[in-house]
């Protein structure tokens, strides 16, 4: 059975040799948690304070808030990037993350070496990570460029490439960062599919998105974020109504 259980959560960033005046407005102009001193009188952002959340198998929950509110903290936490500063995290169940698809890519290496090392981010063997490759290849549409250093690749390149091997495995557990819109229409109608069939295969899944319809149509039930406090967890139409009347 896959499980997430978050208990008291919290995370803090400190912005060091935030004491000038003007890196405080530079900071309360970017918005994102509450801001605050710390003992030394650096600023910190406290980006989720007390989170509490039990998710289990059928779990379809979408997060949503303004922005700046938590969301993309919140699945980073469930995703093991942030470790939190207090409070327990808990997951049970193989996950997969596309908060961040190129995440640890090198620039200087080629597309073939950086599938294996995004592969083994992500939990796989080297041999798990190969036995994936045609897929991976056919998928990407990169052909030869796969064997060229990153750096010559364009914006949407990366993003095929790092797409391609982040959802070339079934996770139980899917935790998705808006939906991606990967390359041109083609590619795009293609990424689409794949994803379909991976958040109806998981059995959990945590999505954050800005669009009423996305998550009407993945949800079964919505969090409710504001600056970095979990509101309420509800039915999706009830909570997308009270977040609507907030404005």
């Amino acid at each position: 059975m896959s499980r997430i259980e978050l208990t008291d959560v919290v995370v803090d960033f400190p912005i060091y040799d935030g004491r000038s005046r003007s890196l405080r407005h530079r900071i309360l102009g970017l918005g994102g948690g509450r801001i605050g001193a710390s003992a030394g009188h650096n600023v910190v952002v406290h980006a989720l304070r007390s989170i509490s959340l039990s998710l289990a198998d059928g779990d379809r929950l979408g997060l949503v808030g303004r922005n700046g509110a938590g969301k993309s903290t919140l699945l980073r936490v469930m995703a093991g990037i942030y470790e939190p500063i207090a409070g327990r995290i808990a997951v049970t169940g193989r996950l997969g993350s596309l908060t961040n698809v190129t995440m640890g890519m090198d620039m200087e290496s080629s597309g073939y070496e950086n599938i294996v090392v995004r592969g083994l981010m992500m939990g796989m063997s080297r041999r798990e990570t190969l036995s994936h490759l045609t897929d991976i290849e056919s998928f990407t549409e990169l052909g030869d460029h796969l064997n060229l250093p990153l750096r010559t690749y364009s914006a949407g390149m990366l993003l095929r490439l790092g797409f391609a091997v982040s959802t070339s495995l079934e996770p139980e557990i899917l935790i998705i960062d808006e939906m991606i819109a990967a390359g041109d229409r083609s590619f795009a109608d293609k990424a689409a599919k794949r994803l379909d069939r991976l958040t109806s295969a998981a059995h959990i899944l945590v999505v954050a998105s800005h669009a009423p319809e996305t998550l009407k149509r993945l949800c079964n039930k919505l969090a409710l974020l504001r600056d970095g406090q979990l509101v309420e967890v509800g039915p999706v139409t009830e909570i997308l109504q009270r977040y609507e009347a907030e404005g």
